[in-house]
C-alpha cells in the first residue's frame, strides 16, 4: 500500500473516534498568544499530573509553547464551535475575536469559550512524524462553567444530549 493509501486508513479510523475539542494557547517570552484548536488530548498520569498534547511541528503555537515552557489547555464547551474553527483557521486576529485573559503560569484563558481550562508546565517533548508530542505537568485546574463539552467526530461538531428515556447522556453530532 502507498503512503497515501495509510493516511486516508487513517483519516477514516480517527474520525470514527469521537473526542473534546480543546485550544492550547501559549504566551511567547515576547508576550504575544498563540493558539490552536486540537482534539489530540491526553491523561497521562494523576501523579504527577500530567497531560499530553500532539501539535503540528513548525506552528508558531508549538513554538511559543517550547520558547516559555507553558501552555494552557482550554476545554471548550457545546457552544463554543464558533471558536473551535476560529482557532483552526489560523486566522491572524483569533485573539482580537476572543475574550482571553493572560494565565499567571500557562497561556491565555478562553474565558467564554471554555468550560474547563488546565495550565501546565512543559516537562518533555518528541517529534513524532509532523507532529511534536509535548508532556506536560498539570498546574492548575480552573472550572468555568458546567462542563457540555463540545465534540468533534465523524468530521462533525457535537454535544452531549440528555437521554429522558435510557437516563443517561447520549451524544449528537450537528453539521
Amino acid at each position: 500500500m502507498s503512503h497515501q493509501r495509510y493516511e486516508a486508513d487513517l483519516r477514516r479510523l480517527m474520525a470514527g473516534f469521537p473526542t473534546g475539542v480543546s485550544v492550547v494557547t501559549a504566551i511567547s517570552p515576547d508576550g504575544v498568544p498563540w493558539g490552536m484548536t486540537c482534539t489530540s488530548l491526553c491523561s497521562v498520569a494523576l501523579d504527577p499530573p500530567t497531560l499530553l498534547v500532539c501539535l503540528r511541528a513548525g506552528s508558531p503555537t508549538l513554538g511559543a509553547v517550547l520558547d516559555s515552557g507553558s501552555f494552557s489547555v482550554n476545554l471548550l464547551h457545546q457552544h463554543a464551535r464558533a471558536t473551535a474553527e476560529l482557532f483552526g483557521s489560523g486566522a491572524v486576529d483569533r485573539f482580537d475575536r476572543s475574550a482571553w485573559v493572560a494565565a499567571t503560569d500557562g497561556g491565555a484563558h478562553l474565558v467564554e469559550a471554555a468550560h474547563t481550562i488546565a495550565d501546565c508546565t512543559v516537562t518533555a517533548e518528541q517529534p513524532v512524524g509532523d507532529h511534536v508530542v509535548v508532556m506536560a505537568r498539570v498546574t492548575l485546574v480552573t472550572a468555568l462553567s458546567r462542563p457540555w463539552p463540545l465534540l468533534y467526530g465523524m468530521r462533525r461538531y457535537g454535544s452531549w444530549a440528555e437521554d429522558a428515556e435510557n437516563g443517561f447522556l447520549s451524544y449528537d453530532f450537528i453539521s
